[in-house]
């Protein structure tokens, strides 16, 4: 069961911290056993690391293109059309994001400016679990694709049969991606940085991964660009006392089941919602097929931090720095420009971080 503890003397950060980006001797051993592997052998390394890492016996490592435009058609049509919508909204958002292009000639003889100019080439790595996340395809590609990245690589791990899900394919083919191959892991990311006979070398790796990902991220960077070394993902829902207890429950959960190292932390100024959040956790934990997972995340590293009032909720909130924050109160606007620490900030009670 999840813990209720109060703000004054809790350490909110060394919670989501959850011992830093150290990994083990033993997680970089093996990371360096798998490049070296990778760099030495190319290909067949690959195919060796399906089979023992996926069940998948491959013989082939690339996903032929045309399967990319039948996944749509073999997908339900409601998930289709919500992948459009999906894509739709990702690239009006990062189409604003676009930086430009400018010369300053305002000094006689001196001339200054900035030119933005798009990668070669971009592999995205998408972790299967149990299939790779069509949104984290959506989310990775389209923002290289509006950015006139000239290839974009995707590399995710194959089910045991060697396929990859066709929602994933669709979400692939909507957002521009270039080539699609069949290679999860730490294998994956040697793969895009030293390249093999099937997977040429990129200029960068982006995507999200468990703890061998990104050691290998961090153990390529130099030879090739990478987005960040990310740790344990996490969510922070500062909930007032008017909020829905399921709701709060359900969105802790929906990030808690990501990864036994996923956190999931609600800070609130009202005690009957922190007890009654506490027993939606427990019941919702029990109806979830990955049970197992988010209730180690739940109960190691999670916890319902009880506040004063909602001041000394925001200060729990800046103190703790999230990664995703969801703002379940009456007036969100209100509270949005108290806080300084924070990376998606979710404003609502059904501003979901899910979506």
């Amino acid at each position: 069961m999840i813990r209720i503890i109060p703000f004054e003397g809790c350490d909110l950060r060394a919670l989501l911290t959850r011992g830093g980006s150290e990994t083990s001797r033993d997680v970089e051993a093996a990371v360096d056993e798998i490049i070296a592997d990778v760099r030495a052998r190319g290909d067949q390394a690959l195919f060796d690391a399906a089979a023992r890492f996926d069940g998948a016996q491959l013989k082939t490592l690339r996903v032929p293109d045309q399967e990319l435009a039948a996944a749509k058609e073999r997908i339900e049509p409601a998930l289709l059309k919500t992948l459009q919508k999906a894509a739709a909204n990702i690239r009006r958002f990062h189409e604003a994001q676009k930086p430009n292009d400018f010369v300053l000639t305002d000094r006689p003889g001196v001339v200054m400016g900035q030119r933005c100019t798009p990668l070669s080439s971009v592999g995205i790595c998408v972790p299967r679990s149990p299939e790779a996340f069509p949104s984290t395809i959506l989310m990775n590609a389209i923002p290289a694709a509006i950015a006139g990245v000239g290839r974009i690589v995707l590399v995710t791990a194959p089910d045991r049969s060697g396929r990859v899900s066709d929602a994933a394919l669709a979400a692939a083919e909507l957002a521009g991606v270039h080539e699609v191959y069949t290679v999860g892991g730490a294998q994956a990311v040697a793969a895009l940085a030293y390249g093999t006979e099937s997977i040429a070398p990129v200029d960068k790796i982006v995507g999200p991964g468990g703890i061998y990902v990104a050691t290998a991220k961090k153990k390529v960077f130099g030879v090739v660009g990478i987005d960040m070394v990310a740790g344990p993902s996490e969510v922070v829902v500062l909930a007032d006392g008017e909020s829905r207890a399921d709701y709060v429950a359900a969105d802790m959960l929906a990030q808690a089941e990501h990864d036994v190292l996923a956190a999931a932390v609600l800070v609130t100024d009202s005690e009957a919602l922190s007890c009654a959040v506490q027993t939606e956790l427990e019941r919702q934990l029990a109806t979830l097929p990955r049970e197992a997972i988010a209730r180690e995340a739940i109960e190691a590293n999670s916890r319902i931090v009880l506040c004063r009032d909602l001041a000394e909720a925001v200060t729990a909130v800046n103190a703790a720095a999230p990664e995703h924050l969801e703002l379940c109160v009456a007036d969100p606007f209100a509270l949005l420009p108290r806080i300084q620490n924070a990376g998606s900030i979710f404003l609502g009670r059904f501003a979901a971080e899910a979506l």
